[in-house]
Parts: structure tokens; sequence; C-alpha cells
């Protein structure tokens, strides 16, 4: 089955489309990827959206204008990705959607909201559209996230060590193939990007990119201890796993409480406290599992200063901690990753088969993820697989380098 995945992420830079072909080799599903392709938000919709999140108040009518020009734009991207990376031979769109609210509270998720209207993306390409992955997993008392869990459980297992997959998205997520008890286990660790891209956003004035492009501000930077002190208090990294937040929580007026009484920090410093931030609360949420690599994945990968004092936080320069590498190595791009892993979700669903884990997201049981848009005349779906596949092995004989951008 070829199947294009659509993400976007807590960010909300751009979509990401990435295609592959899926095919059960008895208990592995063998992913050969076909590309990647990611189109920005245009500067209007961003804003609109940006302006509607929270802490922001919005309407049902913004919400409404949203969630049509959300789906038109991720219709585009599958328009795109169906002509570009698949020859016009796609099965199936597994489209994400755009998160705008994760309702967590009192230690569980109360419901979760995605953004994009199906309807928009299946008249445009004629394929079926699988949307609506998050509720379901919610309404089985789970958390909704991590999902790409289960992909990461898949492709992880048979490695040797602890290996343990890694998001740097807005917000950082982790997989760990052994959670101590025989079981997986995933959760969100707190801000990757989210924070950084606040305060370059606000302090630094966005420049030419609304984020810290290179890590040029960080690399300028100096760490202020107290500050730093005082992010780590965040009661929510002494939590329990599975956890999940988002930018309901770590947003710029959080981050403008945290600085109060700092006085007028230089916006360097602020990046490169919550550079070393993201790298703290990463490896302290790591390192109890004894994890001997750590595969990440994401835009924050792109940041050498990040992954450098990530690398320096997890200590496997000197053998002694976990190895740092990219999921590049393995053979996924990495910033096309979790669009990949919603092929993966897709093809689960279209089979029948659950694509959760209940150790990671917190579930009382597996669910069959989403909700079905026909596309063209008739709707035809592949006979239901009676086992699910345990492992994901990634071929490489997929164009996994290929990127194109808008």
């Amino acid at each position: 089955m070829r199947v294009v995945g659509l993400m976007s992420g807590t960010s909300y830079d751009a979509i990401d489309a990435a295609a592959a072909d899926l095919t059960l080799d008895g208990d592995t599903l063998v992913l050969t990827p076909l590309g990647m392709i990611s189109e920005v938000y245009d500067d209007d919709l961003r804003a609109e959206l940006a302006g509607a999140l929270p802490p922001a108040g919005t309407t049902l009518a913004a919400v409404c204008r949203l969630d049509t020009r959300i789906g038109r734009a991720f219709a585009g991207a599958a328009v795109r990705a169906d002509r570009e990376l698949c020859d016009g031979r796609a099965d199936l769109i597994a489209s994400h959607g755009q998160t705008v609210y994760h309702w967590a509270e009192g230690g569980r998720v109360h419901g979760t909201l995605q953004i994009g209207e199906p309807a928009w993306i299946a008249e445009a390409t004629a394929r079926p559209v699988v949307s609506g992955f998050r509720p379901r997993d919610v309404a089985a008392g789970g958390q909704g996230a991590p999902l790409v869990s289960v992909v990461d459980v898949m492709w992880l297992r048979g490695r040797p060590g602890a290996p343990v997959a890694l998001n740097l998205g807005g917000i950082a997520n982790i997989t760990v193939a052994d959670g101590g008890s025989g079981e997986p286990l995933a959760f969100d660790t707190g801000p990757a990007n989210a924070l950084i891209d606040a305060a370059v956003r606000d302090l630094a004035g966005g420049g030419a990119y609304p984020f810290d492009r290179d890590g040029v501000l960080a690399a300028r930077g100096s760490v202020c201890p107290p500050l730093l002190r005082r992010l780590l208090e965040e009661p929510y990294y002494a939590g329990p796993a599975p956890k999940t937040t988002g930018k309901e929580l770590f947003h710029l007026p959080y981050l403008r409480a945290a600085l109060a009484g700092f006085g007028s920090l230089p916006a360097e410093d602020v990046v490169a406290t919550l550079t070393r931030l993201t790298a703290r609360t990463v490896a302290d949420a790591v390192r109890p599992f004894g994890a001997t690599e750590v595969i990440a994945s994401g835009g924050g990968t792109r940041n050498p200063v990040l992954m450098a004092w990530l690398r320096e936080e997890l200590g496997g320069g000197d053998g002694a901690g976990a190895v740092l590498r990219t999921s590049d190595e393995l053979g996924l791009v990495s910033a096309a990753k979790e669009a990949y892993a919603f092929t993966v979700l897709g093809w689960l669903t279209a089979h029948g088969l659950p694509g959760t884990v209940p150790s990671c997201t917190g579930a009382r049981r597996p669910s069959v993820l989403g909700s079905l848009t026909p596309g063209g005349p008739g709707l035809r779906l592949p006979e239901p697989v009676t086992a699910a596949p345990v492992r994901l092995a990634v071929s490489p004989r997929g164009n996994s380098a290929s990127f194109r951008p808008c």
C-alpha cells in the first residue's frame, strides 16, 4: 500500500508530507521511503492560527475558518505529494491535522482537538483519508500522545542495548523500548523548541526566522543559572509517566512569568538558558532508563547547539552514557520521521489494526485509531489483517533522502 502521511507539529510552521510503500512480510512491516515535501503555512494563516491558540481566546467563527483553511492547505500538500512522490498512485492519505488544544488537567487528558477538515483532502485527491487519530485513545483513557510510540516500539525492537527514540518538535517526547517492567513507555518530557521559539519571536524580534536558526543566538549567549533553576522547578517534570503536555502550558506568558525579576536579560542569554533547559530535561527524563542510545528526530536536530548540549547532558562522549544519533543514520530523514510515522498509523487503521501501545499512552486497551473519509466514487479497503506486525524495517531501496521544500 502506498500511503502519504501529513503532519504539522506544535511549532505550526509547515505541513510535512512523506510518502511510503508499506508491505507486510511475516511479522515485519517494511517501510520503503519515497521522499518528503514541505509546504510552509502562508504568513496570514500562520498569524491567524497563532492568534487563536492558548492562552489567547478565540471564537467558533475563527475555529471554522481555520479548520477550513488548514484543511485546504493540507489538501494542497497531499496533491503535491501524490504527484511528486507517488507518481499519482497513492492509495491512502493519513492526516494528523493541526493540534490546537490538548485538554490536560488533573494528571489526565480529557480531550484533544486537531483541525484541518479531511473532506478537503479527500475531494482534492480522490483518495480515502484517515484523520482524527488522537481522540480514540483519549476516549479509552489514554493521553492521546505520543502516538508515534507504536511506530517507535516496532522500529526499536531488536536493537541492542536500551534504545530510546526522541522527537524534538515544539514539545519533546521519548519512547523507551523497555520502561523497566518489560513494557515500553512513552511520554512528553517538556518543551523542545516551544519556549526557544517564543523567546526568539518576543525578545529577538524574530528577524528573518521565527526560531533560532542553526542555534546562532544560543551560541552567542550565556546560560543564566538562576533562571535555569527557576524553570526547572516546573512541577510537570517531576510528574509520573505516561504524561503529556503542550503549548497550553509552555507558551509566551509562561516564559514572561519565569523572567519576572530578572531585569533585562539579553535575548541571547534567555535563548541559551532555554536551550540548556531542553537538553537538561530530556536527559533527566532519559537517564533513569539506562539508555545506551538516543535516536533523535524533529526540527530540533537541526540546532547544533541543542544537539551538542544534549550530547553533553547524556554523557555519551566518554562511553559512559547514551550515544546520541539521528534517525537519518537508520534510514529515516529526521525532518520527516513523524510524517512517516503517520503513514504507518494510516496503514494500521486501514487494515483494522490498533495504533496504540497502552503502556505508552496510558489507555485501558489498544485502539484502532481515526475516522475514515472516502475519496472518489466507492470505497475499497484492503482485507483486514488478523495479526499485527511486531517489527518495522526501513528498506534501503527507498529514496529516504528526498526532501523537497515548497
